[in-house]
């Protein structure tokens, strides 16, 4: 299930990071492309207008320079038929280059499109010209074009159209769109890998806590329902034991009603536990925060629970610091000093003592309860807060235990910002330490 959450969260985040990626390269591209699209048409247009001049030089070395503002360019005269009539060009091609051009330029006859001549690509621009052709007084005869060309055509006097396709180099151009191209899909592979194997350790850190947090959900659905069980069966078999001697009195089966009592009465208390834990678990529970002088909760937690100590022959050993005041939950407080103190009596040895300690270090509160007891080690000592956890199983009905107190206890140090925890020598004692 949590390997399918994950795939799922795999496969959304990364068709949203590369939808963004296509987008920004896309747009990034197309405004690339318009830019040198339009550069291109203007730069033709230019030449349609007026043809360039080109400006050459000899450098020192005798070498002939032409001017940086020179564009690779050439212009071709055709007939209504295509057929070249005249080259203006200044670049040195085959007559089968200017022959090729003009046959693909005419068979297109789009204006500002691309064609390709022998690995190269030329812009073009068609543009139909009026020619003039007259009989001269000596028998000769001359046209003229708007350019200004005059040269012999025929016997009679009339006019005829050509055309001057202007052809401009756009190689570069094309070739730097095409490397554009190619450095936006290698940089977006590479990026889709490095961010899937991101996404991937982030994903699996993100499942980690919900994978535990759902194995402890179902550990404690389990554990409750174990706590219930019990209660339940010995009901069940009390009720039963009743109904075997229905003629008799009351007085005579209240051991059975005893017990039904006090199984009811272990139940109540597991529920009401529960549900503390659960409303706690909330993260806008209400504090009750004022100032309140703790060495005084202390002391008087202390005498509540030395009856119980009492009876057991445990001993109460006080260090605690006097007149300590601290601002937090007063309430709060005396439940986890209770809990604390509970849970030593309870698993203390039989007639020995615990010790309570109270001290202020700068701006700490130190809290401690230790026992005497057989110890822990590291391992069970990491697992004392979980719910329902008991060392020795089989004692839980003795002690009259769920395994929830810690937790409880747990939960209320860490809403009022502190922090709990247990140390332990595995020989003789364990030590329940909270701050605040």
């Amino acid at each position: 299930m949590f390997k399918q959450l994950r795939n799922k969260f795999l496969i959304l985040n990364m068709s949203i990071i590369s939808a963004l990626m296509i987008t920004a390269f896309c747009v990034i591209y197309f405004i690339t492309y318009n830019n040198i699209q339009n550069e291109n048409v203007k730069k033709l247009n230019t030449l349609s207008a007026s043809p360039q001049k080109v400006d050459v030089s000899l450098s020192k070395m005798g070498e002939a320079v032409v001017s940086l503002n020179y564009s690779m360019s050439f212009y071709i005269q055709v007939d209504e038929q295509g057929k070249i009539q005249k080259v203006n060009s200044f670049i040195d091609m085959t007559d089968e280059t200017y022959k090729k051009a003009a046959e693909l330029a005419w068979q297109e006859k789009k204006n500002n499109s691309v064609v390709n001549v022998y690995g190269k690509k030329w812009m073009y621009k068609i543009m139909e010209q009026a020619t003039m052709v007259r009989m001269g007084e000596n028998g000769e005869m001359h046209f003229s074009t708007d350019g200004g060309q005059t040269w012999t055509v025929s016997d009679n006097y009339h006019r005829t159209n050509s055309y001057q396709i202007v052809f401009l180099d756009v190689t570069d151009k094309n070739d730097t769109l095409t490397s554009l191209l190619i450095t936006f899909l290698s940089v977006g592979i590479v990026m889709l890998f490095v961010i899937f194997i991101i996404s991937m350790y982030f994903a699996n850190r993100a499942i980690k806590p919900i994978s535990v947090s759902w194995d402890k959900q179902k550990q404690f659905i389990g554990d409750a329902s174990h706590e219930l069980k019990t209660p339940l069966a010995i009901i069940s078999a009390n009720y039963d034991a009743l109904m075997t001697n229905k003629d008799k009195t009351i007085k005579s089966q209240e051991k059975w009603l005893e017990y039904i009592q006090n199984e009811t009465t272990r139940m109540t208390k597991l529920v009401n536990e529960l549900l503390y834990l659960a409303n706690n678990d909330e993260a806008e529970i209400e504090l009750q925060y004022s100032s309140f002088d703790i060495s005084q909760t202390v002391n008087y937690v202390t005498l509540s629970i030395e009856a119980v100590a009492f009876e057991k022959g445990v001993t109460i050993i006080h260090h605690i610091e006097p007149d300590i005041t601290i601002k937090s939950d007063v309430d709060k407080i005396k439940q986890v000093i209770t809990i604390l103190m509970d849970n030593a009596i309870k698993y203390t040895e039989q007639n020995s003592h615990i010790e309570i300690r109270l001290k202020k270090i700068k701006k700490r509160i130190i809290f401690s309860v230790k026992n005497r007891c057989i110890g822990l080690s590291k391992q069970d000592l990491s697992k004392l807060f979980d719910r329902f956890y008991r060392k020795d199983t089989a004692r839980t009905y003795e002690t009259g235990s769920h395994g929830l107190g810690l937790s409880i206890a747990k939960n209320i140090i860490e809403k009022l910002g502190g922090k709990i925890y247990a140390e332990s020598d595995e020989s003789d004692s364990i030590t329940f330490i909270f701050m605040l």
